[in-house]
């Protein structure tokens, strides 16, 4: 079957599909195959080669080499299943399912969709999209700080050859790559296949949904205002293709594009990795498969942008890959269709809310992720299957922290090119510290760290501001990726279910839901107590000390956290046997 017949978008559902965990070999795993039927799974060891001749002895077949998790996919029949979980070396087993997209859009009266067409196919003028201004990005492209020279990865659906994508602000060709990570195919620049200008043999995106992100990020097409639609509108881009027209992939697609991203880091130049993407976690953040790539990513010099979620707004829905505690994870805000009265605006209903299950503190900033206006073909599954939602001109109305993922990459890539020699861990103490969380009237907090992080992220602060030092202390991810420690957050909860943060005094909070009033969000407010921005993000940390902020030797956790809801993974992993289990990534929400 054509895998272009295999998509419906629009949220994205990961069939990453639950997995048994082989520890040392010795667990046992209760495979639910059809004798001598394969089914695909992820084998994980102490290198990926050691673990491809254990699977061509026992017979398998070899569908992905996965060196950034030393793991390969493969496809294995039950007794080949039985004959390398007791095999030496083979340290995991993952069940690899598919990964689908899935989710429908109702029709918004607060003017999602709405737009009136021009008559010639396309909406009046070019489309001015509000956001690079709320984040004030565009006063850094009046001075020229425009992401060039940094390049974005945007692991996705693809992104389709279109102006403001292939093309920069100066009109230069910038898709330096397309990687299809579903067939391990690449093409690269020049004339025909292989270049900006794709063969008719590759559609870069079917979808519709990786080009959106992408105009989120760095469009570089110019409103009839005279602002650019997009965040960082002179980065290159490279595009790493994991879904299909219809929203299928798998677990394995998703982790060989995040390990080629990471190989061709420095020959493309590939500082920033936008992930829009999210699935409820079933292991600890440590023990899933997608977050070690991940992790590998950000410890070789990669920042990766992770979306929180859409399946705010209770605690702890935070997903898969936001709850790595490295990354910069993003939620929600939306202006409440009033871009120039900032006194309404609010966080957005579906933003996912943490804590993570291991206790820290996320997202770590939110951002305009309502009602985004971005780039899509009018031919995309998803305008095809969506009419309404199409503005014509290449525009398409979306709603997420899809789209709030993509405006901060976007400044990443800003601050990057103004200190082309940050960390990632630098990066996001950049970002973090030139935030603005919304506040009340009376000058409290409207939302608390657990909803809203650091607050509304800033470009043009987070370009000029000098405070590097204050992520991610206290944790060491070498050690992290290497097994031998395991880190935990200040959050946890009291017998009475309200959240709080160990060490820090005066601060407390009970699962409300996210309120709809509109707040502003201000760089006045001082942080007391504990949260003091200079003071080094104190509830950022992952502290090693005598109560206990280390997980090790079996993953217990010597100081407890005290989680109502019940959510305990026996062993370090709660992976069902049946490899049955859904993850949304992106599932649609109605406009905010």
């Amino acid at each position: 079957m054509d895998r272009r017949a295999i998509f419906a978008f629009i949220g994205i559902y990961f069939f990453a599909a639950s997995a048994a965990f082989v520890f040392g070999g010795s667990e046992e795993i209760n495979a639910t195959s059809v004798v001598d039927q394969p089914s695909s799974y992820i084998l994980k060891g102490e290198s990926t080669e050691q673990v491809a001749e254990a699977v061509v002895a026992a017979g398998g077949e070899i569908t992905h080499e996965l060196g950034v998790i030393q793991s390969v996919a493969a496809n294995l029949t039950e007794s080949q299943l039985d004959e390398l979980r007791i095999t030496r070396g083979i340290l995991r087993i993952y069940g690899n399912d598919a990964v689908k997209a899935s989710g429908k859009p109702v029709k918004d009266n607060n003017g999602g969709g709405d737009e009136e067409d021009s008559g010639d196919g396309g909406i009046a003028g070019s489309a001015y999209t509000e956001f690079p201004s709320l984040v004030e990005a565009d006063v850094l492209h009046d001075q020229g700080i425009d992401g060039w020279g940094i390049t974005i990865a945007i692991v996705d659906s693809g992104i389709y050859g279109g102006p403001g994508i292939t093309q920069d602000r100066y009109g230069k060709n910038r898709i330096k790559a397309v990687y299809d990570a579903t067939t391990d195919q690449q093409y690269l620049g020049g004339k025909g296949k292989g270049t900006t200008d794709f063969s008719d043999d590759f559609d870069v995106d079917e979808n519709g949904h990786g080009s959106h992100v992408a105009g989120v990020a760095a469009s570089g097409k110019l409103s009839d205002a005279g602002k650019y639609n997009g965040i960082a509108p002179a980065a290159p881009l490279v595009a790493v293709k994991v879904f299909d027209a219809n929203g299928v992939g798998s677990y394995a697609d998703v982790i060989r594009g995040v390990d080629w991203v990471v190989a061709n880091k420095q020959n493309l130049q590939i500082r920033v990795l936008n992930l829009s993407l999210s699935a409820p976690p079933r292991s600890h953040y440590w023990d899933d498969p997608l977050n070690q790539a991940v992790m590998a990513a950000w410890e070789a010099g990669i920042v990766v942008v992770a979306a929180a979620g859409n399946t705010g707004p209770d605690a702890q829905s935070i997903g898969v890959p936001g709850n790595v505690p490295y990354v910069i994870t993003v939620g929600a805000m939306t202006d409440n269709y009033t871009p120039a009265d900032g006194s309404d605006d609010y966080l957005a209903s579906f933003s996912a809310v943490g804590p993570t299950y291991e206790g820290f503190v996320k997202p770590e900033v939110v951002a305009p992720g309502g009602h985004m206006r971005a780039s899509m073909e009018g031919t995309d599954q998803i305008a095809v299957d969506h009419p309404a939602f199409y503005l014509g001109a290449n525009f398409f109305e979306m709603s997420g922290t899809s789209q709030a993922t993509a405006v901060v990459s976007g400044i990443a890539a800003l601050a990057l090119q103004m200190e082309p020699g940050l960390t990632p861990d630098q990066v996001k103490c950049k970002i973090m510290s030139a935030a603005r969380p919304a506040v009340k009237a009376d000058g409290s907090l409207a939302y608390s760290v657990f909803q809203q992080g650091a607050g509304m992220v800033n470009a043009r602060d987070a370009v000029y501001n000098w405070n590097h030092d204050c992520a991610n202390n206290g944790l060491d991810i070498a050690a992290d990726l290497a097994g031998t420690k395991h880190f935990g957050g200040r959050a946890n909860q009291d017998e009475n279910g309200d959240y709080y943060l160990m060490g820090l005094d005066g601060y407390l909070w009970t699962n409300s839901g996210a309120d709809t009033s509109g707040y502003l969000w201000t760089n006045g407010y001082l942080w007391t107590n504990g949260y003091l921005w200079t003071n080094a993000y104190l509830w950022t940390n992952g502290d090693v000390d005598a109560n206990g902020y280390l997980w090790t030797d079996g993953y217990l956790w010597t100081n407890g956290y005290l989680w109502t809801n019940s959510y305990l993974w026996t062993n370090g992993y709660l992976w069902t046997n049946s490899l049955s289990e859904t993850a949304a990534i992106n599932t649609w929400v109605n406009p905010e």
